[in-house]
């Protein structure tokens, strides 16, 4: 074997529950790791040179187009090589993805990354459990997954603090797997340690709001935030109630603002951002490339509708923030 000691520890040592995330697809709730955090642990225990990433394959298996939407399917393989102490050890994954949206350009290129990241994870996790290893394990219970899923509310308190998401090299000890389990007692401790124990037993992050599920903060209001993105089916049903915006035909579709938000991987913008039109309209816009210009070509100032319409099915709280 030509892994260090730190480096065998560090592989042998469990996922952190707070990094599994789920999703549902065919009927099953899926566990899984992100793209970014298995990188993220690769450079931590490996060293930033110590690995590398390439794709062998890549294949598109499906294309198809519906009425300006554009659908596109890939396959990858992917090869991680990593070098320690002279010894070169690789491993391989497949992985698959699709892409979806008006853009073909664009539903090719998120299809063919999101595959290789997928092929990325596979050939890691072969390397162990910070990787996520059992999350592939098919009899794992539901239930299990699901108590993976939520973090605890209050963070256990360690001599060093929070996680820092450290993605420094293995040499450099990680303050995050801390052996260290069971409170610090403030009369143990020195003054500086005891500021650490406080900042440690904070319930969460960043308060949590009324409309998010339990165990969840809101990431609007972190330091690097993240875009609310609100989901209202009712909301939904009413706006496909009202008339077209543009043309006051019936019936109408729900149609989501893109440029009202920064855009996400397979994320649409918040419900807040959507307006009323008739299925015409609604291909057209879809069709342009230039959703702005398409909007002040037809003399709508969108915005202020959206608000309305949200206005309209939640009168008691106020007015959400456009920019």
């Amino acid at each position: 074997m030509g892994f260090s000691g730190k480096q065998v520890q560090a592989l042998r040592r469990k996922l952190d529950g707070r990094q599994i995330r789920t999703r549902e697809a065919n009927g099953r709730e899926l566990a899984y790791i992100e793209g970014w955090f298995a990188i993220s642990e690769a450079n931590r225990i490996f060293g930033f040179d110590g690995w590398s990433r390439e794709t062998l394959e890549a294949r598109c298996v499906l294309t198809r187009e519906n009425r300006g939407t554009f659908m596109a399917v890939y396959t990858a393989k992917v090869r991680i090589t990593v070098q320690v102490m002279g010894t070169t050890i690789v491993r391989e994954g497949h992985g698959s993805a699709e892409g979806r949206g008006p853009s073909p350009g664009e539903v090719h290129d998120v299809a063919l990354k999101a595959a290789e990241t997928d092929g990325t994870k596979r050939a890691l996790a072969t390397f162990g459990r910070p990787f996520g290893l059992e999350l592939y394990r098919q009899s794992r219970t539901p239930g299990r997954a699901k108590s993976l899923k939520v973090p605890s509310p209050a963070v256990q308190p360690t001599r060093f603090g929070l996680h820092p998401d450290d993605t420094t090299p293995i040499p450099r000890p990680s303050h995050y797997y801390g052996d260290r389990q069971t409170p610090v007692l403030h009369e143990q401790v020195s003054q500086f340690e005891r500021r650490s124990v406080s900042i440690a037993t904070t319930p969460s992050i960043a308060p949590a709001t009324p409309d998010l599920e339990p165990g969840k903060v809101d990431k609007s209001v972190l330091a690097l935030p993240e875009p609310k993105r609100r989901r209202d089916k009712w909301h939904l049903r009413f706006g496909a109630s009202q008339p077209c915006l543009v043309c006051g035909r019936h019936p109408s579709d729900p149609h989501h603002l893109r440029f009202a938000q920064p855009r996400a991987l397979g994320l649409k913008a918040s419900d807040e951002f959507t307006v009323p039109l008739c299925r015409t309209h609604h291909r057209q816009l879809h069709r342009t490339g230039d959703e702005v210009s398409w909007w002040k070509g037809v003399n709508i100032d969108v915005l202020p509708a959206a608000r309305a319409l949200w206005e309209q099915t939640h009168p008691t709280e106020a007015r959400p923030k456009y920019v």
